[in-house]
């Protein structure tokens, strides 16, 4: 009788917790719908990050330090031998992680609503997106403004050619290479080279260019 009286006041104290609705940036990390559109928290992250990015934007060219300094200042980690050419946007910055030897040229936009992982030795062409933000297909729920979020990861030695995008929770594999002006929209194995639109396996690589 004791442990069947324990036992139901233990169920009854849960039943009696009050629900604590998720924030809209925990609904976001969480890859489910929320508000970006609204929420003071996200506005306020986005305004912090947009501004970083205007003075990385402004730096000299020859201002190699200052560059390193303002993205250590606005990415979530960063690398060694990091070269991002500006112009360069970004959602949060915090979402971004990449490895060493990271070189970006320029007109590069990150949409880091999600992370954004990208391995070592990964060269990015000009005019690439990494878009991990999508909508709802209903018309009625993508008119309230809310979207969703869904990670991407890059492995490492990877090349990118210009102009590609990159879709939420795509995933391309180590020592891949994607082909100028590519949409990529779903996952992308290791030691392959794709492209086109949408991005598709061309041929794997070789023993000789795996090395």
């Amino acid at each position: 009788l004791s442990c069947h009286y324990y036992a139901s006041s233990i169920i009854f104290a849960v039943q009696k917790q009050p629900h604590i609705p998720m924030t809209e940036k925990e609904k976001m990390q969480r890859h489910v719908l929320y508000d970006a559109n609204y929420d003071e928290e996200l506005i306020e992250e986005r305004k912090v990050a947009k501004e970083l990015c205007y003075d990385f934007n402004q730096l000299r060219p020859s201002d190699e330090e200052g560059q390193q300094e303002m993205l250590n200042r606005l990415l979530g980690k960063v690398g060694k031998n990091t070269c991002i050419i500006a112009p360069f946007w970004c959602d949060y910055g915090y979402n971004i992680e990449i490895g060493d030897n990271f070189f970006a040229n320029h007109n590069l936009v990150m949409l880091d609503c999600a992370k954004i992982k990208i391995g070592h030795n990964a060269f990015i062409g000009p005019d690439c997106g990494f878009y991990t933000a999508g909508h709802p297909i209903k018309v009625s729920e993508r008119n309230t403004g809310r979207e969703y979020s869904k990670p991407i990861t890059i492995g490492d030695n990877v090349w990118i050619g210009g102009g590609v995008k990159v879709m939420p929770g795509v995933v391309i594999g180590d020592n891949c290479v994607i082909g100028a002006g590519s949409v990529v929209t779903k996952d992308i194995p290791s030691n392959t080279i794709a492209m086109g639109n949408p991005c598709k396996v061309y041929r794997k690589l070789t023993e000789d260019e795996m090395k």
